[in-house]
C-alpha cells in the first residue's frame, strides 16, 4: 500500500532530531510539522521571516498575517521570532540550519534535485530554494516515487532544470526510503505492503537492493 502525503511527511518526521534546527519546503514537507515527537524540542525556520512555527491551525484559529513561505495559514510557537527575510537567509546561507526538507519533480542518483521549474509553464520564480540546496548540508526530499503517467521521477540523470547539484542526501517517496550514495539510490525501507520489485520497477535510476530491506513503521 502506497504512503500519503500525510504519511510521506510522518516518516520524514522520524529524522527530526532534538535541538535542530528545520526549514520545511513547500507542499508535502510543510506536513511534517504536525507529526514530531512532544518529547522533543525542534525550531521550524521560514524563509519569509519566521522562527518557531508550529502546526497548522484549526478551522476557524487562522491567522491571515500568519504565513508560511508557502503563503500557508500557520500557528507559532512560545518564543518565535519574526525578522525580514534577509535575516532568514542569512541563517540559511550561514549555514544555521540542521535539517532542510524540500519537495522535487525530478531527483537524479548523484543527488542533483529539479523542484523549481517546468519549461513552458509559468513560475512566479525559484524562491529560497536555491540558497536552501546551496547551503544546506542535510537534505532530504519528499516527494512522489512517480510522475501521474506513472514515469519514475528517480532518475539517473534529471531532465528538468536543476535547483542543486550533489545535494540531495535521503528521499522518502510514497513507496519506499532511499539515501544516496556513491552516486546510486540506496533502498533502506519499504511502504507496508510494497515490494521490492514494484519500486525497482519504478525506478529509473541505478537502485542498490540489499538482500533485506525491512518495511517501514509509521
Amino acid at each position: 500500500m502506497a504512503l500519503t502525503k500525510e504519511q510521506i511527511a510522518q516518516r520524514i518526521a522520524k529524522e527530526v532530531k532534538d535541538g535542530y534546527y528545520v526549514n520545511l519546503g513547500i507542499g508535502i514537507p510543510t506536513l511534517v510539522a504536525n507529526f514530531v515527537r512532544d518529547d522533543i524540542e525542534v525550531e521550524f525556520q521560514s524563509e519569509n521571516g519566521i522562527l518557531g512555527m508550529g502546526p497548522f491551525p484549526f478551522e476557524g484559529e487562522e491567522d491571515p498575517d500568519l504565513i508560511n513561505a508557502g503563503k500557508q495559514t500557520i500557528t507559532a510557537l512560545p518564543g518565535a521570532s519574526f525578522f525580514d527575510s534577509a535575516l532568514s537567509f542569512s541563517m540559511i546561507r550561514g549555514q544555521h540550519v540542521d535539517l532542510t526538507i524540500l519537495g522535487a519533480m525530478e531527483v537524479a542518483q548523484n543527488g542533483d534535485i529539479a523542484n523549481w521549474k517546468i519549461p513552458g509553464k509559468m513560475v512566479k520564480g525559484m524562491g529560497g530554494a536555491m540558497d536552501l540546496v546551496a547551503s544546506a548540508e542535510n537534505i532530504i526530499v519528499a516527494m512522489m516515487h512517480t510522475n501521474r503517467a506513472g514515469a519514475s521521477k528517480l532518475l539517473k540523470q534529471c531532465s528538468l532544470p536543476l535547483t542543486g547539484v550533489n545535494c540531495v542526501k535521503k528521499i522518502v517517496t510514497n513507496l519506499a526510503v532511499l539515501e544516496i550514495k556513491e552516486d546510486k539510490f540506496h533502498l533502506l525501507e519499504r511502504a507496508p505492503g510494497v515490494t521490492v520489485e514494484e519500486i525497482k520497477k519504478a525506478t529509473e535510476g541505478d537502485l542498490i537492493i540489499p538482500t533485506e530491506v525491512p518495511e517501514m513503521s509509521l
